[in-house]
């Protein structure tokens, strides 16, 4: 079973990312499921959200504490809150921002974890000019899918439709495929011996 944590902020869809990855999951044939943790979602808070993909029946409602995979919305939370616990050894982690891992500060988190499993992607610019506002959630379930093969950016689209229409809809399929071919090339500019495992 895949576990995943997501943190952000209220207000920038954190809780709705995680759904749409469960929703991409089911596209794929897979059992998942989404919940957000317990407490403020005012605009500004910091909020998490769960997310577990399976192969069958998911049975723990628990929070996930031992995450397989971070997304990290917003990048301040990066030294208000520790997002990295519980990350396992192999993890993979998404950070929404133009800055690298080492100008975040986290050379030394990639350093630990297995090449290729830490990446960093421009969502909320990318959603700026694609949605004309920094809502980063789909651009970042298009990125992980470029960074780890969890879901196909088909089934992130797919997802996207089950929660959006019309042009909102468009729009946010398209700053997914931005962000997906956004981490497809900083994996393929990474040296060969740094390239990324498999999942």
């Amino acid at each position: 079973m895949l576990q995943i944590r997501l943190h952000g902020r209220g207000g920038q869809g954190t809780v709705t990312a995680a759904e749409m990855l469960s929703i991409a999951a089911f596209e794929q044939g897979r059992h998942a499921q989404a919940f957000p943790s317990f407490g403020s979602e005012r605009t500004g808070a910091p909020v998490v959200a769960f997310c577990r993909i399976a192969e069958r029946e998911i049975r723990s409602r628990e929070p996930v504490m031992a995450p397989d995979l971070l997304i990290v919305q917003d990048p301040t939370l990066l030294h208000q809150v520790d997002v990295f616990q519980g990350l396992k050894a192999d993890g993979w982690v998404l950070i929404n921002s133009q800055h690298d891992l080492a100008g975040l500060g986290l050379a030394e988190l990639a350093a630990r974890l297995p090449p290729g499993h830490a990446a960093t992607v421009p969502a909320s610019e990318i959603a700026l000019a694609r949605l004309g506002r920094p809502l980063p959630n789909a651009a970042l379930l298009g990125g992980l899918a470029a960074l780890t093969g969890v879901v196909s950016l088909e089934a992130v689209a797919q997802a996207i439709r089950h929660k959006f229409s019309g042009r909102v809809a468009d729009a946010n399929i398209l700053a997914a495929a931005d962000a997906h071919a956004w981490v497809e090339q900083q994996a393929a500019a990474r040296p060969a011996t740094e390239g990324a495992a498999p999942c």
